[in-house]
């Protein structure tokens, strides 16, 4: 008697688990709403192939700088005269004084150290795309005095502990061999190649 109620319940059990089932792959082939990629670089329209996707973080003497977008924009592109005049950048930095391309960048910096990080004395970062391609940062004059804006990037203070993720903006003259992100914080130095050279 025990064993035919206990073959009732598994017989039971097993025809409820197909219906289940069954029910699950319906639902399983039923349209799901798809999100789009997230376009993080348009490094190939330069020539550059990456050898490692973004975001990429690069850490030194506790500072963690993540790069998670950069856009290189022809300095008199649709693009770049928005953003230009949205953050009211000039049509030079401080070291280009005829730049060919606007660089717009979304990082996260985080300060894991026991030390103010203040990128005033000089910058924590650098971004090379050729031998002597450093791009220029680019300060906006109109949010000149406002510290760890999460709009656009002019002066960072982060307390040991603070992070900030906001975009930056960049000029540059020179040409594309390969990506470099290079860091730089209390003597310490850390990088990483998104494109090899």
């Amino acid at each position: 008697m025990k064993k035919a109620i206990v073959k009732t319940v598994m017989a039971a059990t097993m025809l409820l688990s197909a219906i289940v089932g069954q029910g699950g792959i319906s639902n399983a082939t039923a349209a799901s709403p798809t999100t789009a990629p997230i376009m993080r670089d348009n490094l190939s329209k330069y020539g550059l192939k990456k050898d490692v996707e973004l975001p990429v973080t690069v850490t030194a003497g506790g500072l963690s700088y993540t790069l998670e977008k950069i856009m290189i924009y022809d300095i008199n592109s649709k693009e770049a005269t928005a953003l230009r005049k949205t953050y009211k950048y000039g049509t030079q930095s401080g070291l280009i004084a005829n730049p060919k391309y606007f660089v717009w960048t979304k990082i996260t910096v985080k300060n894991n150290g026991k030390k103010t990080v203040d990128n005033l004395g000089g910058e924590k970062w650098s971004l090379t795309l050729a031998g002597s391609g450093d791009l220029d940062a680019v300060w906006n004059f109109s949010r000149i005095g406002k510290t760890n804006d999460k709009s656009a990037l002019n002066r960072l203070v982060l307390k040991p502990g603070e992070q900030l993720t906001t975009y930056q903006a960049f000029m540059y003259e020179g040409s594309f061999e390969y990506f470099l992100i290079q860091v730089f914080n209390n003597g310490q130095y850390g990088e990483a190649y998104v494109v090899e050279r």
